[in-house]
Formats: structure tokens, sequence, C-alpha cells
């Protein structure tokens, strides 16, 4: 199937979303968003306050033209966490420079009065703040001001929450036709993933490690996640993830130890590339030496430890963009674990060339050249 057909075979795909998205948009909208809340939006928001700076990427999905048009305060974490990416966005949107960067931190917290005087007609968080925003007042309050704050999720439950929440910022932005162009375009993708892996009996154990170097290389190993973030992505792609058994919260660090007593098949870790000195990071993303990705790479390996993982020494290894494990375009992350898992039964997927068309037929993004992966099999 062509991509050209894949967008225009808007028939049966993803019709459970069907109460997300209406087929004529008109205000007010009532939804429901990704906590289960019902959220009315008088008019259309011209006034947005993003509470994660990464939400601008599905943003991108429904106002091309400009997705930082209506964004009056966000917090840049592009700026913060990819600087590639964020020179990409701001060379086709120098005007992005320009808006309030309120600096919240990473859990949710935000600087209540700034919120305000920013006189906001929409808030979009992320669910995993909802606690940080609950416990300081701020959503109360908010709530009080009859500024309405919808909550989206690509990370607590990346495969199951994605498309709902980009069908609900459809709605919520009067944008349903470039939601569902997008929703269809993952969905064809994500049914290809799980009939296929429909065909398989067993998974392989896998241990990811998140922003690995990210301390240097001498800062300990090895940090993972659950079945939140990366840990909802391999077992999306068919993987057992490590962190999913072994962690009682989101996030956690596993031994180095414990890992080759569980003896993986697979030890994989993500990168992107970060401001700062000191980070041993793969720097993943826009405009960046493949030469350089895979020195990070095999000096991440050869760590104290972790090069007598048995699946190191036996080449199972990879690494992946950070970014996608809270990124509405995570199917190509799927699309890349899956590949790793099952090489024969996923050799005819490109991940990067699915990227590209991500970009350039659902976004104005400009399409750079980009590293999202790497594996030693492939180089």
């Amino acid at each position: 199937m062509t991509l050209k057909t894949i967008i225009a075979a808007a028939g049966g795909l993803a019709l459970l979303l069907s109460p997300f998205i209406a087929q004529a948009q008109g205000w007010p909208v009532t939804v429901k968003d990704l906590d289960n809340r019902t959220v009315t939006i008088e008019r259309e928001p011209q006034r947005i306050i993003l509470q994660d700076g990464r939400d601008i990427f599905a943003l991108a999905l429904l106002a091309r033209d400009n997705p930082f048009a209506k964004v009056v305060a966000w917090n840049n974490l592009p700026k913060k966490q990819d600087t590639e990416t964020w020179n990409v966005l701001k060379r086709k949107w120098p005007e992005a420079e320009t808006i309030l960067d309120m600096k919240f931190s990473d859990q949710g917290n935000v600087d209540l009065e700034t919120v305000i005087s920013r006189q906001p007609d929409l808030m979009i968080a992320q669910l995993r703040a909802k606690p940080s925003l609950v416990q300081t007042g701020v959503l109360a309050k908010l709530e009080a001001l009859h500024i309405p704050v919808v909550f989206v999720d690509y990370e607590l439950h990346p495969v199951e929450n994605t498309l709902p929440s980009i069908a609900l910022l459809g709605k919520v932005m009067g944008q349903n036709e470039h939601a569902q162009a997008y929703i269809n375009f993952y969905q064809q993708r994500l049914d290809t993933i799980h009939q296929r892996l429909a065909t398989t009996s067993k998974k392989p154990l896998v241990f990811i490690e998140p922003i690995a170097g990210v301390g240097g290389l001498d800062n300990g190993c090895c940090f993972t996640h659950a079945r939140n973030g990366w840990g909802g992505l391999v077992e999306a792609a068919g993987g057992t993830n490590i962190g999913s058994q072994l962690l009682p919260g989101a996030t956690g660090n596993v031994s180095v130890e414990k890992i080759i007593s569980l003896n993986p098949d697979y030890y994989l870790m993500t990168g992107s590339k970060r401001p700062g000195k000191g980070t041993a990071i793969i720097p993943f993303g826009y405009n960046v030496p493949a030469n350089d990705v895979t020195a990070a790479f095999n000096a991440l390996l050869s760590r104290q430890g972790v090069a007598s993982i048995p699946a190191v020494a036996q080449g199972h290894t990879g690494a992946l963009y950070h970014h996608f494990y809270n990124n509405p375009y995570n199917i190509v992350a799927i699309e890349a674990l899956s590949k790793i898992f099952y090489p024969t039964l996923f050799n005819d997927v490109d991940p990067l060339a699915d990227y590209h068309a991500i970009i350039t037929h659902f976004t104005h993004i400009p399409d750079d050249n980009i590293i999202l992966s790497y594996t030693p099999s492939s180089h």
C-alpha cells in the first residue's frame, strides 16, 4: 500500500476514536480529555499555554502553517533537551524565540501568576503532570477562572493514548481533518505491526537505558523505564521490558549485576544532542555527523560492567532517538524496535522513511537530515 493510498483511506481506520472526532466543527465544543475529564471550550483557542513544550509536535500536525502562532507561553523543552531540533524549529518559525519560556519543571510545577498574566484561553498539559498541578492548586485556580485545561498523554500509556490525544487536540483546535489524516497513517502502521507480531511466539527480553551517558561515562548504570515511556514502546514492538518487571514506579535504576543475571536478549540505549558539558549521550537528531553517533555508542558500550552484559558482548545492541518516548511520532520508534527484535519479519519496514513521511505529509517542519537509530549490524 502506498503512502498516498494510506492517506486517502479514511474508511474503517481508527473507528474507536470516533467519540473524539466530530464531522463538523462548531463552538463551544465539549470533549473528554485523557484524564476522562469533561471540558468545554467556549470558542476557538487563540492564546494557548503548553505545560510541556514537546506538545508543539502535536500542534505541528494540526496548525501546520505555524504551530507556534497561538502559543503565548510554554516550557521550551526542545531548547533544553534537543538543541538541533530547536534550531530547525526556530529557523522555520523565528517568532518561536519570542514566546515566553516559563521554565516549568519537568514534573509539571508552574508559576500560576505568570500563567494568568498571559491571559490564556487554553492550557494543554501532560497527564503525568496532573498530580503536581493538583497539589499546587494550579488546576483548581485555572478552573475557577474558567481557563480550560486539557490533558494529553504520549508517555504514561504511549500506544493507547497517542491517537486519542491527537483526536482530542484536533477537536479542541478545530482541526479534525488534519488530526484524522495523521491518525489513519499511524493506525495503518500500528495494525501492520500487530498483525505480524501475532505470528510470533517467544518475545525477546530487553533492557533499555534511556539517555544513556547523560551524566558522563563514569556516572553509573543503568537507568530505565517501566511500562511508561520506552518500556511501553518496547512492549508494543513485541519485546518483554525488564524495567516493567522490576521497577515499583515509572522509572528507576537497575544494577549492571542484575542485568547480567537476567541475561537479556537485547541491550538498548537512547540519546539526543543536548547542551552542556560532561555528557556522553548519543547525539541522535537533526544534522549530526554519523561518526559522532558511532563514537558515542561505542564509548557507552565500553563502560565498566556494561561491556560484560552478554547481549553487548554478542552484539545484540542498538540505540534510538530519545524523545520518541513522549512524542506523537512514536510509531517510528515502535517500527525501529520491531525491526531490531524481528529483523526478518520487519525487513521491509523503513522507520526513517516513515519519519520523513510524517514530517513532509503531515507537518510543515523542515525535512532536514536526521539520524534516529543505530545498530552495529546496519553499518
